[in-house]
């Protein structure tokens, strides 16, 4: 139930969706697992809030975005390592997409790697160029990884990055 709906954020990859969405909405994004509990559990407190959904890529082509919609439906049955394995065919494909990154790091933070969910979200910063919104979810990635091992100060420090990106 984890990602019961959360889905990555990509089952409406053609079409921008909201900022903020209800817990168990399509396209919510995934709760990163807290220190000492298993893959799937929600972070404490994290239930009500989850954090915002990545903003999604129209410019994505058919087959890529195929893929992010089967990545969709896997990650919500709880198959985190086909997820990331259908959302890296998706990037052989278009490696360039730094929202792909955030969306395999958000993958890999579900199944319990927050070590390379902030390498994914660095990654989709270098990739992010002057957009804004991407590099906003990139940090904000990236402030979820370090909550996940309790790297509470550099997490704040994130998402203020985070937050004097995103539109007021």
């Amino acid at each position: 139930m984890f990602l019961a709906a959360a889905g990555l954020g990509l089952a409406a990859c053609a079409t921008p969706g909201p900022r903020s969405q209800a817990p168990g909405a399509p396209g919510a994004a995934v709760q990163p697992t807290a220190p000492g509990s298993s893959p799937g559990a929600a972070a404490p407190g994290s239930a009500e809030q989850p954090p915002p959904a990545p903003s999604h890529n129209p410019r994505l082509d058919a087959v890529t975005a195929a893929l992010v919609k089967e990545a969709h439906g896997q990650a919500t049955s709880g198959a985190y390592g086909a997820a990331g394995a259908t959302l890296e065919r998706a990037l052989r494909i278009e490696p360039d997409d730094p929202l792909l990154w955030v969306e395999l790091g958000r993958v890999r933070l579900a199944d319990g790697n927050p070590d390379q969910a902030e390498g994914f979200g660095r990654k989709a910063l270098t990739l992010a160029g002057s957009n804004p919104s991407v590099q906003s979810e990139a940090w904000r990635l990236i402030a979820d990884s370090f909550k996940v091992r309790g790297r509470n100060v550099e997490a704040v420090d994130a998402e203020r990055h985070a937050l004097g990106l995103s539109p007021h």
